[in-house]
């Protein structure tokens, strides 16, 4: 099986342009379901005023029966955190300045994700 290892996109890398695997917390009034999101967009696309995001929801209120190939955990300031790719949106990128985290090191984990929800596989 072929798998996609984290790489960063970018020639020139600025702050701006660097979103890819950043971990945001862009809503207040969603924190308590959904604390974070994760930037999944590839930095090529650095240029639209969008940036594709995946929830990351608290995991008392995911059902337990979801696969953790499609659901994978992510550790996020000592929470445990449940990856919603099936939830995966747009999101104003003025809405993700403050990076709390990377998670670049789990992006295997989110591509299998993200690929089971397009996919199937």
């Amino acid at each position: 099986m072929f798998l996609r290892t984290p790489a960063h996109a970018c020639a020139m890398c600025t702050e701006e342009c660097c979103l890819h695997w950043s971990v945001t917390s862009p809503s207040p009034r969603m924190r308590d379901v959904y604390p974070y999101v994760v930037d999944v967009q590839s930095d090529l696309l650095s240029a639209l005023a969008t940036r594709m995001v995946v929830p990351l929801a608290v995991t008392a209120l995911a059902p337990n029966d979801l696969p953790r190939q499609l659901c994978p955990l992510i550790p996020v300031n000592d929470k445990s955190l449940i990856l919603v790719p099936f939830e995966a949106a747009p999101l104003d990128k003025r809405l993700l300045r403050v990076e709390v985290t990377s998670i670049r090191d789990r992006s295997h984990e989110i591509i299998a994700a993200m690929d089971a929800v397009l996919s199937g596989i």
